[in-house]
């Protein structure tokens, strides 16, 4: 019986082969789309680019675990997609966006905000999050509005909306760049650096842990965060904005949002009908 299946296999490969020969391979190829109708690196897998410190976005627990808000909402994402295979692996940053676009990663999440100069690398699915941005400081410091930021050394996360903010708004001060919020907010505690600029909900979490100050809060509305994904994949795009969509509907993302951003305004247009 073994030998027989055996024969069997030999014979089906033999007929791929000469399939292939004879011009079949359109024919393989339509059924592999089929099967991965998204484009997946992995078929039935999401490879999710993100960062393992920015809480409450997307950081890693005590086990190593990734989890956050972008974490929990893409994940809810991927399963209304019927894909509960999602691997996420730490970046910088500044690499998220362009590993999605060469393809190491299907996906990015970690609070990306749309750029229209982020839009020339990847697309982006529909927005998902809107917040505000931060000037964070030592208790004692004379930074106490962003004119006190001239001549001080300013800390950003190089690739992060916050670096571009700030570059435009702040050109009296000097910026220093860090791969991570970590390491800028560890050069603020040692004096290193004067401030830094970061998210909102990020910095009230340093603030609650190092007793840091929230010298400034600039609103931030006009760059949503959204899921990134390489360029030409307009079914990958359209059923991650469906399955969002969904999760907005039905109240998901308003609890989610409670979970980690608890006491926070919530932006009207991404709750249910009924909460408008």
């Amino acid at each position: 019986m073994k030998s027989i299946k055996t024969a069997a296999l030999a014979a089906a490969a033999a007929l791929a082969l000469s399939l292939t020969a004879c011009g079949g391979a359109s024919s393989a190829s339509s059924t592999a789309s089929a099967g991965n109708p998204y484009g997946l690196i992995t078929p039935g897998q999401f490879r999710v680019a993100s960062v393992g410190d920015s809480k409450p976005y997307t950081f890693t627990d005590a086990s190593g675990k990734f989890t956050g808000f972008d974490v929990e909402l893409f994940t809810d994402v991927a399963h209304r997609m019927g894909i509960n295979d999602v691997v996420f692996t730490g970046q910088d940053f500044s690499a998220i966006l362009p590993a999605v676009a060469n393809g190491q990663f299907d996906v990015g999440a970690a609070a990306i905000g749309i750029t229209p100069q982020r839009q020339q690398t990847v697309d982006f699915s529909d927005g998902y999050l809107a917040g505000y941005l931060t000037v964070l400081t030592a208790k004692m410091s004379s930074v106490t509005n962003t004119d006190s930021l001239k001549g001080k050394r300013l800390g950003v996360v190089q690739g992060t909306l916050q670096e571009t903010y700030a570059m435009k708004n702040f050109p009296e001060a000097n910026l220093v760049r860090f791969p991570d919020n970590n390491s800028a907010v560890a050069a603020l505690n040692s004096g290193t650096i004067d401030a830094h600029f970061l998210d909102y909900e990020a910095a009230k979490d340093y603030v609650s842990k190092f007793g840091l100050k929230d010298a400034v809060d600039i609103p931030s509305f006009d760059a949503p965060a959204g899921f990134a994904i390489a360029k030409n994949k307009p079914a990958l795009k359209d059923a991650i904005n469906k399955a969002l969509k969904a999760a907005m509907a039905d109240g998901t993302w308003k609890r989610l949002y409670q979970k980690w951003f608890p006491g926070s305004p919530m932006p009207k247009q991404y709750l249910p009908a009924s909460d408008q």
